[in-house]
């Protein structure tokens, strides 16, 4: 799927995620918070001016979200802005229930926060034989490779590949090399390897 795609699944089909921050007392929170609204600039979602979590996006800037609906999930994390107003008649447009939540004027009490600058990646073991895995990217910024990499120590013994769950590993040169799409990121490929050139990176 292309990164549009992955954005439209959080917000149309899973909607409701677990966003973090870090409290008062050093320790993360979490809480339950719907994604409203998304284009090509970012995530947008909504809270109050009053609560807590308001203080934490004030200060920190910075969230982590995590979502899952039958087995794909999305996760992100970056940098959030308040803006305010912006797209706030859109959201409870797209969200007619929040009309009920937050009836009549009383929707004032409520500011726009937007997740512009961010990583994550999009997970799916709904075959559970073929995970998929993929890097979402959101804004400016380069994409930070993750995973286990192989590197030009490899000998071409297949110890990795007869150790990998998903059978994700080609083999038919040197050095093998992962699919990173299809890595579960278990780490068993690094454990076997005897010469000790599997990487894990990010």
């Amino acid at each position: 799927m292309a990164h549009m795609d992955y954005l439209k699944f959080l917000v149309e089909e899973i909607h409701s995620t677990t966003v973090a921050t870090i409290g008062s007392d050093g320790h993360p929170q979490t809480r339950i918070i719907d994604m409203m609204y998304y284009d090509a600039d970012g995530v947008y979602f909504l809270t109050a001016k009053g609560k807590a979590f308001y203080e934490q996006l004030m200060e920190q800037q910075y969230v982590a979200i995590s979502a899952t609906k039958d087995k794909r999930a999305v996760s992100l994390r970056g940098n959030v802005k308040n803006i305010g107003k912006k797209n706030l008649t859109l959201m409870f447009e797209k969200n007619p229930y929040m009309k009920e939540i937050y009836p009549g004027d009383t929707w004032e009490a409520l500011e726009v926060f937007q997740l512009y600058e961010a990583q994550g990646e999009y997970f799916d073991i709904s075959n559970p034989s073929k995970i998929v895995r993929d890097t979402i990217l959101i804004g400016k910024g380069e994409k930070i490779q993750t995973g286990y990499f192989v590197g030009q120590k490899c000998i071409g013994c297949k110890l990795c590949y007869s150790v990998c769950p998903q059978k994700c590993i080609d083999v038919s040169g040197k050095p093998v090399v992962i699919d990173q799409n299809h890595c579960l990121h278990c780490g068993r490929c690094a454990e076997i390897c005897p010469k000790q050139c599997i990487q894990k990176r990010g």
